[in-house]
């Protein structure tokens, strides 16, 4: 083929393609953008996350609650005429069926069926491993999920100290000797460097050396315990995992496995449902939504375990409540603010300093609460509590309890495994030290009846309001002449809102002294 056919024929597809081009501009077909998502470089990301999700967790709570209307609204219709219900139930039996099968998860409150799933976790396990944060770790036990693991029978209480590397290693070791009196206790430190990220690396970068902070720490010492209990029994176990959000569960579940099979991530509550792991053949790991936070737990201890405590609470007053069982000493030095004389004080100072300005230019107070809200709940910051100063058995528990929950365990090479960990794991720098004052042991809610239900409270009284004005506009429609003339003198004789304020205008005007000069 010569050189101008060829060419010819490359300049007759050009045209091709740049006609085809034209025509899918006319009709409107574009390619969909992807959206790139929150960057690594943005500041407050892991706020922005928290938020998102949360807005999330709203919409499925609304549509759980209008699920619920409509079942409720069908039921009074079938009440009122059944008759004509039958008549057209009988065709579309087949038709109904799958809507049915659908709308049973929509039936029940989300913190209903967290219950159940905490329910099924507990008496399908041998062993219970109750996740802790290393920084308060009383502040995570529950004495309600305690009790209960108690009273179910012959089950296995294992505390898990997770985040150990938050912590210094001296008040570590005194947590470790304090726990340990009373049950077995691991010391922990889930790795957050997974499988599936790591290939994603190896593409991107030729060196895929992972940080010595990625690494897992205690894995071998917990795996040990359970299979040391599992030779004792000589029968096939399950462990399950539980503890309050943003403990470490599925992380914990992730770093035994090494692979990343259970969902994780900053915001709180992403496991919604129990999940079995199964971790060697004698061995299968259950994962379960995190424990509910009674209301009548400490505001502190809302803002810290409770996901919807930033709601309910509103950020500042979660925030401040946070703020207040910190040392304001060691406070100052990590967010480098000068001192305070209280918490809306510092986050005036926070919100300045890190250049958080609304629309009007006014200091954003709400989102600088926010900031050490999500700092706080997550897991870069490194507070500390120290253990209580005498040591008490637990209400729920006695010493022929303590005694049970030790036995079929090698508690001697969990001793040395744990100090060999402590070792391996660097603690905090100075600066990240923050000490924190413990408000005690969580309360929790297991059964369904304690629950309160708020939603739909705040629901059927809004609708009720509604009635109630829809059923006075038609009164005031349907009565005659006479009954309007008195409410219209009823109202006339009750002075409104807008007459009040006019008459108080009036009255500054004429206050006003025309021989003073105003600057």
């Amino acid at each position: 083929m010569t050189c101008h056919k060829r060419y010819k024929i490359q300049k007759k597809v050009r045209e091709h393609h740049r006609k085809l081009r034209k025509e899918a501009k006319k009709r409107g077909h574009k390619k969909p953008r992807k959206d790139p998502g929150v960057p690594n470089s943005a500041p407050f990301k892991e706020a922005l996350l928290r938020d998102a999700e949360l807005r999330k967790q709203q919409l499925e709570e609304l549509k759980q609650q209008q699920k619920l209307d409509k079942q409720q609204e069908r039921k009074r219709k079938l009440e009122v005429n059944p008759g004509d219900e039958q008549s057209n139930v009988e065709p579309q039996q087949g038709s109904e069926e799958p809507k049915s099968k659908k709308a049973k998860p929509g039936k029940q409150n989300p913190k209903k069926l967290h219950c159940q799933e905490l329910k099924k976790v507990i008496e399908a396990s041998d062993v219970v491993l109750e996740v802790l944060d290393a920084r308060d770790p009383l502040g995570c036990r529950c004495p309600q999920v305690e009790e209960a693991i108690v009273q179910s029978g012959h089950k296995k209480l294992i505390l898990v100290l997770n985040k150990s590397d938050l912590v210094p290693k001296e008040n570590l070791e005194n947590w470790l000797n304090y726990l340990s009196k009373e049950l077995p206790t691991v010391v922990f430190k889930a790795s957050t460097n997974m499988k599936g990220r790591q290939k994603m690396l190896k593409v991107k970068k030729k060196k895929a050396v992972p940080f010595q902070s990625k690494l897992c720490c205690g894995k071998e010492a917990l795996c040990k315990l359970l299979r040391s209990f599992q030779q004792s029994c000589g029968k096939d176990i399950q462990v399950g995992v539980i503890g309050f959000p943003n403990v470490g569960k599925s992380s914990i579940i992730n770093s035994l496995k090494q692979e990343r099979i259970c969902t994780v991530g900053v915001p709180m509550g992403l496991t919604r449902s129990m999940q079995i792991v199964p971790l060697d053949k004698q061995i299968t790991i259950i994962d379960s939504p995190c424990l509910i936070v009674s209301p009548c737990n400490s505001s502190a201890a809302l803002a810290l375990r409770s996901p919807v405590s930033i709601e309910e609470l509103r950020p500042l007053e979660a925030a401040s409540a946070i703020l207040s069982q910190a040392d304001s000493q060691q406070v100052v030095l990590k967010y480098t603010v000068p001192g305070y004389k209280d918490s809306l004080d510092f986050f005036t100072k926070l919100a300045q300093k890190r250049g958080l300005h609304q629309k009007g230019g006014s200091l954003n107070v709400d989102s600088a609460a926010k900031l050490l809200w999500s700092e706080w709940t997550g897991a870069s910051l490194g507070y500390y509590c120290h253990p209580p100063t005498s040591w008490n058995l637990s209400p729920h528990f006695n010493e022929n309890v303590a005694a049970n929950m030790k036995k079929d365990f090698n508690l001697e090479e969990l001793e040395t495994n744990n100090a060999h960990s402590i070792q391996v794991l660097k603690g905090p720098h100075l600066t990240n030290r923050i000490l924190f004052r413990s408000s005690g042991p969580t309360n929790g809610i297991i059964e369904e009846t304690d629950i309160p239900e708020e939603l739909a409270r705040r629901k059927k009284g809004k609708k009720d309001s509604e009635d109630q004005g829809n059923d006075e506009e038609t009164d005031a429609e349907s009565s005659d002449a006479p009954p309007i003339e008195d409410t219209r003198e009823s109202t006339a004789n009750k002075p409104s809102d807008r007459s009040l304020t006019l008459e108080k205008m009036s009255q500054e005007d004429d206050d006003y002294d025309f021989k003073t000069d105003y600057v």
